[in-house]
């Protein structure tokens, strides 16, 4: 199967999700999905990867990431970077190279207007997710975002991206309620 696009689809965030898309969603999460507002990204066989949240869940709780990740198979081949040591790795980068540190501050900017544009959370004004934009510590946000936004705009979720390699094969139902 081919490599899945990473170009932002214009308009897709403005579409709400079709019952279908929330029913897969909540086969992914094991639990009923909340605030979903629409389907960020699409794995390569159709089904919902990555969702686009609402900035406060319908009971009114600040909920403060964007972009969510649901493909399982996904999350448990990023979860696997992280027991690695991939998060440390990429936080001392900051700290020493001033041109990541800037790309990573440009990607939190990017979340945090998206974010705004829908609700802007006062309790939580400078907070994106995933750490941005000091730290590194999800890397599952940073993969989303990287998704649903396309390349080019959040390093590390394209790196991650690109050291996860063809996750999506072999290409099939993996999360067809």
């Amino acid at each position: 199967m081919n490599a899945p696009q990473r170009h932002r689809a214009p308009g897709l965030e403005s579409v709400p999700p079709a019952p279908a898309d929330l029913d897969a969603v909540a086969h992914q999460l094991g639990r009923a999905p909340r605030g979903i507002l629409a389907v960020g990204y699409r794995c390569p066989s159709g089904h919902p990867a990555v969702v686009r949240t609402a900035p406060r869940l319908p009971d009114g709780t600040p909920f403060p990431t964007l972009y969510y990740l649901t493909c399982p198979r996904l999350a448990s081949r990023i979860g696997t970077l992280e027991a690695d040591g991939r998060m440390k790795e990429m936080q001392d980068r900051l700290a020493v190279d001033a041109d990541l540190a800037a790309a990573y501050r440009r990607a939190h900017e990017s979340y945090l207007a998206e974010r705004d544009a829908i609700e802007p959370l006062s309790t939580h004004p400078d907070v994106t997710a995933g750490g941005m934009p000091d730290r590194v510590k999800c890397l599952h946000v940073h993969v989303a975002h990287a998704l649903a936004a396309g390349s080019g705009v959040n390093p590390f979720g394209d790196e991650a991206l690109v050291e996860l390699g063809a996750w999506w094969e072999p290409a099939g139902e993996c999360s067809a309620p």
